[in-house]
Formats: C-alpha cells, structure tokens, sequence
C-alpha cells in the first residue's frame, strides 16, 4: 500500500474476488474493507488506485494488472470502458450467467430468508450482441473528450456528439460510432442523422444552456423487421426539422414509422410530450406465436424480443393452466403476458396505471382476436380490492410482473387475503422481489425459481418465481 496524498491510496496486487451490484467487481483492502473497482473481472490481479473512502469501503480504478482472470475476454466494443454501457463485455459469457444467478440467489437468501427450491439454471440468451430493441440517444454541442484529447494542444474542431450520457455526468455525451446492443441498420441511422447535421449546420443541443434544435432520437426495432424512428427537437424550426426528416425517409425507406417531437421542457421524457407522425404510420408491429402487438412511440415493451419470448414462456409454463383458471395480469402494460397465456386460461384480467398501455392492449386483444381478456386501468394499490374481486371474480392464478420497486404493500395484502391458488411472479429486480416473498412467506410457499438474461454484457437479470399456498 502507498499514499500518493491523504485521500487517494495506492493498494498493491489486489486479487478481485467477485462480481458486485451495478456490474462492478469487489475486492478486499489490507485493512479488510470491500473495494469497488469498475472494468475488471473476478480472478484479476491488479493495483488500485482509490478515489473515495468511506466507513465500510473504498471506491477505485485499476491502474496496473499484474495478472488476467482466466475469464477475461477481449471487449468487442471500441466503446467499452468510457461509455458504461455494457459494463461485463470483458468477461465471458457463461461467467455473465454464474454471477446474474448467484446474484439471484444471494438476494432470495438473504433479504428474503425463506426456505427455497432448488434454483432452475439461468436461461441464457441466444443473441449475446445487437439483441435491444429500443435505443435513445442524445444530442449535445460538447461531446465527451478523451484523456489524449484533454492533453492536446490542437484544434478539436467540431464537439458535436449523438451517443450516450458518460456514467454520473448529465451534461457529457460520448459520440457513438458503433454500438453492438442494436441490429443494423441502428448505427447507419445514427451516424447518417449525425453526419448529416453537422454537414447542414443543424445545432446539437447545449444541456447546460438550454440551447440547440437536436435533442435526442428514439429508434425501435422488431422482430418482424419493422423501424420506428423519433427525433425531439428542442427548437420548433420548421425548415430544419424538415430538412433533416425528409433526409431520414429519402435515405432509409425502410423505415416505417417517422415520427417527432417538439420538447423545451427542462427534462426529455416523452410520456407528456405531443409525438407527431410525419411518414408512416406511428406504431410498428412486433410478432409472437401468431400474436401482433402494436408498439408506438409511448409504449413499454421488453427490449429484447427473442428472449421476451423465452421469459413468457416461462411464465405461461410456472402458471400451470389447465383452460379452466381465471387468471389475473397485474402489472398488465400493453396486455403481453396477459395476451400470450390466454389460450390457456378460462380469462384474463389485466390491471395498469398507464392509460395509453391500456388502450394498446384493448386494441392489441382486437388485432389478435382475443375474447377471454379484460383490462382496467388504474393504481394497483387503489383499483385491486374487494370491490374489483366481487365484479371480476376469484383468481385461480396471478401473474405479477411490477416495476423495480417491487409490489405496494397494500397489493400483497389483498394478494394474501383472496389467497389464489398460485401466484407466478416476474421481477427485474431480485432484490424488492425478495422482501415481497418474505412478506408472502406465511401463506405461500416458493416451489420453482429460474433466472432468466435479458441483458447480455450487463450486470442486469430477471427472475420468475412460482408461489403455492401452503
């Protein structure tokens, strides 16, 4: 160990022993506190240099490696380590899933202290690269600059970028050349918006002045091959906004759906801004086992299709129907889930706060001929009690699939109350999921449990719990 001043301390061939929360490794100081360290891998033997101490640990950078981990893998991005995306592309894959299932696990034991099955192994995913659906990128007049960059003494030219926000900057932006999440033809679409800007003099948005006619863009794609593409524009300048779509549709006709939005809020959220469709039609079509959902610019959709696909297939088996249940969709969003089991339920009934989720769903139930399915929209907490079970019937079974945060205690309560048979649980977060298990742990038993990766090259996993009374 070495002090380079009194805050930043040097620690020596420091072996990195785990994977931790947010995709950042964990080793152990001398002194016996935890040390978080960002773009190693576990097996690594590295100097650290600290940035932060705190109580319980340190936070640091490896600046020397004396040794390689056995499951190191060369990065295939020319982005990795600066954009912090994909934060475990240097580790290899079959690793990725050890560490998202131990993470699984880790949590259900110790936030949720219930007796438990045998895990089912992680369902890995076929596609490790270009597998996102949705991505969005922001514009800004002041792209990030390398340490080489900094340093020089020379004319950087034009700072304009169209990539991603730097990890804990708000206001810097990494220009992207190529980014390995989305298929073809994402990066040829960004780069053509961007170098078509720059050739025609079009402003990027300054963050920090509140400045610039390019905000940010918006691409979807989908399994059936469909390309939605959103551009928000801070200024409202009607040549230039034109200019620059017409450019989009005369460049990639494949695109269907060209759409816009006029944003000088203080935040770029779409969900209360006015979309506006100017070629096409403003949804795109996603398929799945003969079902067509709708997805415009507004909705929520699982940003990886092919697997999706695997996850609601897992769902639908854990839900063990039999064509004679009464089945519940809490959290319904745009009615997938609920869509997808209904050919083997007696009904579906899904519940939603978002209003334009709800319409999706109706309209989606339409496209796809579905009679058995019913959805309501409203705060979970507030709509899913007596009064809605008296109307809507006993659930033989409930799907849940809340957002991060995990269920409202007032919904577990009412889940434990009318005390359905059983309850399939879907969770992106393990950890909230596991504080409601316990909470449930009196009446239900958890009988199956199996991860599933959406998210390859990142820390990200979601989980599928099956519970049966006791």
């Amino acid at each position: 160990m070495s002090r380079k001043n009194t805050d930043k301390v040097v620690f020596h061939q420091i072996k990195v022993l785990d994977a931790g929360a947010k995709g950042v490794s964990v080793a152990k100081a001398p002194d016996g506190k935890v040390v978080f360290i960002p773009n190693v891998v576990p097996g690594d033997v590295v100097d650290v240099q600290t940035f932060k101490k705190r109580k319980a640990y340190y936070e640091g950078k490896a600046v020397k490696f004396h040794e390689f981990s056995e499951h190191r893998v060369e990065p295939v991005c020319e982005h990795f380590g600066v954009c912090g995306g994909c934060k475990w592309q240097n580790m290899n894959y079959d690793q990725q899933l050890f560490y998202k299932q131990n993470e699984v696990k880790n949590h259900l034991q110790r936030i949720g202290k219930i007796e438990l099955p045998d895990f089912e192994p992680i369902l890995g995913s076929e596609k490790k690269f270009f597998y996102r659906n949705k991505m969005e990128f922001s514009f800004s007049n002041s792209r990030w600059l390398t340490e080489a960059e900094i340093a020089s003494t020379e004319d950087l030219g034009n700072r304009n970028a169209l990539g991603f926000h730097i990890p804990k900057m708000w206001d810097k932006i990494l220009d992207i050349n190529k980014c390995h999440l989305q298929e073809d033809p994402s990066n040829a679409i960004r780069n053509s918006i961007r170098d078509f800007a720059n050739a025609n003099g079009l402003t990027f948005f300054n963050p920090r002045e509140h400045s610039g006619l390019l905000r940010t863009v918006m691409l979807r794609t989908s399994s059936t091959g469909e390309i939605m593409v959103l551009i928000q524009f801070f200024e409202d300048d009607k040549a230039n906004r034109e200019l620059i779509l017409d450019h989009l549709h005369a460049t990639f006709p494949e695109i269907t759906s060209l759409l816009y939005v006029i944003n000088n809020k203080a935040n770029d959220t779409l969900y209360d801004t006015n979309v506006k469709l100017y070629k096409g039609r403003d949804y795109i079509l996603e398929e799945m086992e003969g079902l067509k959902f709708s997805i415009n610019a507004k909705s929520f959709y699982q940003t990886n299709s092919n697997q999706a696909y695997e996850l609601y297939k897992i769902t639908r088996d854990f839900a063990g129907l039999t064509g004679e249940e009464l089945v519940y969709d809490l959290y319904t969003g745009t009615g997938t889930i609920a869509q997808f089991v209904s050919k083997k339920a007696k009904k579906v009934i899904g519940v939603e706060s978002v209003p334009d989720a709800i319409k999706d769903a109706k309209a989606n139930a339409v496209r796809n001929n579905i009679d058995n399915c019913e959805f309501f929209v409203g705060d979970m907490k507030v709509v899913f009690n007596d009064a809605f079970i008296a109307q809507h019937g006993q659930p033989d079974v409930i799907i849940t699939d809340p957002p991060r945060d995990g269920m409202h205690k007032d919904v577990i309560e009412q889940i434990m109350k009318i005390a359905p048979k059983r309850v399939v649980y879907v969770s992106c977060n393990s950890a909230t999921q596991a504080r409601d298990l316990a909470l449930m742990d009196e009446k239900y038993k958890v009988t199956r449990v199996r991860p599933v990766d959406m998210f390859p090259q990142t820390h990200h996993v979601e989980n599928v719990v099956v519970l049966e009374l006791r």
